[in-house]
């Protein structure tokens, strides 16, 4: 067993390992250089059998004043502040973001991100600390 980064000809057995998973998810496009990580562990005969790949994402975080203004003023400022937000996050080549909604805000703001194309995703999310 051997790791080793990404070939453009791995695609192929990359897409066949994704297949047999038999996950309901489109795999992206690989070579995308949104991928900034793409490790490949090989078997003794030089296939891959298994791979890591990491995309670039980010987590939104918004922050505002729920004293400022009425409850319509402050839906009117966010809703600008996220059409401009989505088109700079856009420009630099981010094609999605997360965030995570307090439990007690999220039947309220859930609905309103719902009406924005946001999705509640039904997978569990996990996550770890790097540094």
């Amino acid at each position: 067993m051997k790791v080793r980064h990404y070939r453009p000809e791995d695609e192929p057995a990359l897409r066949e390992l994704h297949r047999k998973q038999g996950l309901a998810y489109e795999l992206p496009d690989i070579n995308d250089p949104i991928f900034m990580t793409k490790l490949v562990l090989e078997d003794d005969h030089g296939r891959p059998v298994m791979a890591i790949l990491a995309r670039v994402s980010c987590e939104l975080y918004l922050l505002g004043d729920p004293q400022a203004g009425t409850p319509r003023e402050r839906l009117a400022s966010f809703l600008a502040l996220h059409g401009i937000a989505e088109r700079e996050l856009r420009s630099r080549g981010l094609e999605d973001g997360t965030c995570w909604l307090p439990p007690k805000i999220e039947k309220a703001f859930g609905r309103r991100l719902g009406k924005l194309g946001w999705i509640r995703d039904p997978w569990p999310s996990y996550s770890r600390r790097i540094l």
